[in-house]
């Protein structure tokens, strides 16, 4: 069975945690029509020495239960001062959200471009 791209979702801005050491929603979508493929780039330029924040992917594997998929932790010092999240391809409820927490300094907006290509069979 052939697919293609249905339609493509563009998360684009910048988010800044309300607190330290709050999570923080960059996306936190539900289910789609497809299934679909999601990647994207978070930057964590903004953080200046000794300040640290973790990105977190979560994804429902199961259409319901959010799971912890995986963790990237940045600090001011890092020499990369972009994450990204590779491409994956997802059932149509796997819910996905994406979240920023900075742990310590003073609060950083961090810009994101997230994408999501839904799938159709043809």
């Amino acid at each position: 069975m052939p697919v293609r791209i249905k339609q493509k979702h563009i998360y684009k801005g910048s988010v800044t945690p309300s607190a330290l050491n709050t999570e923080t929603n960059i996306i936190d979508l539900g289910d789609f029509s497809n299934d679909i493929i999601m990647e994207g780039h978070i930057d964590f330029g903004n953080l200046a020495s000794g300040e640290k924040a973790v990105l977190k992917l979560y994804i429902a594997i199961d259409g319901t239960n959010r799971r912890q998929y995986g963790k990237v932790e940045v600090t001011g010092d890092d020499e990369d001062k972009i994450a990204r999240i590779e491409s994956m391809t997802l059932p149509n409820d796997a819910k996905p959200r994406v979240t920023i927490t900075q742990l310590n300094g003073s609060l950083r907006a961090f810009p994101y471009y997230i994408v999501i290509y839904e799938l159709e069979e043809i």
